[in-house]
């Protein structure tokens, strides 16, 4: 019912990075990876995997005129090794983010002025996505344990900013994770985000592991979808709790109707 992908950065950390991709790949998911600079895009070709979501941008955020510009710069570079890995989603966050996932320049108080800024950078995101035939997702975050720092993080507010822009163009990455630490009520917000979602990643609070290893129940997760009419793609962004097989077999039964 649903299309699984499995996030390469998380699971078979033992493994080089592209054969943590072939054996993703070779156990029936489709594999998303993150920063697209760090990898060989030849290489990640060869395995014959499909890629369902990358990190569609270098640097930049949504707020400031140069950092607006450079996100559609990097945004623009990534559609070109998107096409190569026939990735269909690009991601996108409220800002630049470091290799730890903090954000580059931490924005505490978001303003009313920031928030229109941020309306327009995506509308040139949603445009660029149109004239590319891709398209861009923006992922909601926590910032009380994973990203302190970051605007815009709160699935209620990607979900304003999507909305606002309404592009096919422009869609959400609903994080299930995140969005259980910073404001739970995962089916309520599942209902009323549907028509936005362009993708939705999960993993079990606390710990960030496999679903079935914390408090959030993915198997009503799942029936809510279904009967919602929800058919795209399910992401696992989520570390092993233990064997990652075991861990990758777990996300697939809770997601089995």
């Amino acid at each position: 019912m649903f299309q699984l992908a499995v996030c390469a950065e998380m699971v078979f950390r033992q493994l080089p990075f592209i054969e943590r991709v072939s054996k993703i790949a070779a156990l029936g998911f489709q594999v998303e990876i993150w920063d697209w600079t760090r990898h060989d895009i030849a290489a990640l070709q060869a395995t014959g995997a499909t890629f369902s979501s990358m990190t569609g941008y270098i640097e930049g955020d949504l707020i400031t005129a140069q950092g607006a510009q450079r996100l559609l710069e990097t945004a623009e570079q990534s559609i070109g090794i998107a096409r190569q890995l026939n990735c269909p989603r690009l991601n996108l966050h409220g800002t630049g983010l470091n290799g730890e996932g903090l954000p580059v320049k931490p924005t505490p108080v978001v303003t009313g002025a920031m928030w229109l800024a941020a309306q327009r950078t995506l509308q040139r995101i949603a445009d660029l996505g149109r004239r590319a035939g891709v398209v861009f997702c923006l992922e909601n975050l926590n910032t009380e344990v994973d990203h302190p720092g970051v605007p815009f993080a709160k699935a209620a507010d990607t979900l304003a900013l999507v909305s606002a822009i309404d592009s096919p163009h422009l869609r959400l990455n609903l994080d299930l994770y995140h969005a259980q630490i910073g404001e739970g009520n995962l089916i309520e917000l599942l209902r009323r985000a549907l028509p936005f979602i362009g993708e939705i990643q999960v993993a079990d609070v606390p710990g960030r592991c496999e679903p079935g290893t914390g408090e959030i129940h993915y198997p009503a997760i799942a029936r809510a979808l279904a009967q919602a009419g929800y058919r795209g793609t399910i992401g696992l962004e989520a570390w092993a709790s233990g064997d990652d097989e075991l861990a990758l077999q777990r996300f697939r039964a809770a997601f089995a109707l």
